[in-house]
């Protein structure tokens, strides 16, 4: 199980992170999601760490801890939602073909 690390500041960098929570035990693997354009961090991480009882202490630790002048948002991470049936990219109003049925 992983843990979601949110309100954290864009200069943290993923071996920052992982100094925090290994003091709560060993830590397997931290992920810092960054902004696509940007290649900024986007303010939240994940962790994993060796055991669950491991995972606890950090999270009762550091949930409302302030680091770095931000207050952590410390909890288990939910598995990832799948998205909706509905694709993205504007398709509204066209075919397969990518061009619209309709005449005007």
């Amino acid at each position: 199980m992983s843990i979601y690390v949110g309100n954290l500041s864009y200069n943290v960098t993923q071996e920052d992170l992982g100094k925090v929570f290994a003091d709560y035990g060993t830590v397997k693997r931290v992920q810092l999601p960054t902004d696509r354009e940007t290649g900024r961090s986007r303010g939240f991480g994940f962790v994993d760490m060796d055991s669950e009882d491991e995972e606890s202490s950090a999270i009762e630790a550091l949930d409302g801890a302030e680091w770095m002048g931000r207050v952590m948002k410390v909890n288990k991470a939910r598995p990832r939602e799948e998205k909706s049936g509905r694709s993205g990219g504007g398709s509204w109003g066209r075919s397969n073909s990518g061009y619209s049925s309709r005449r005007y």
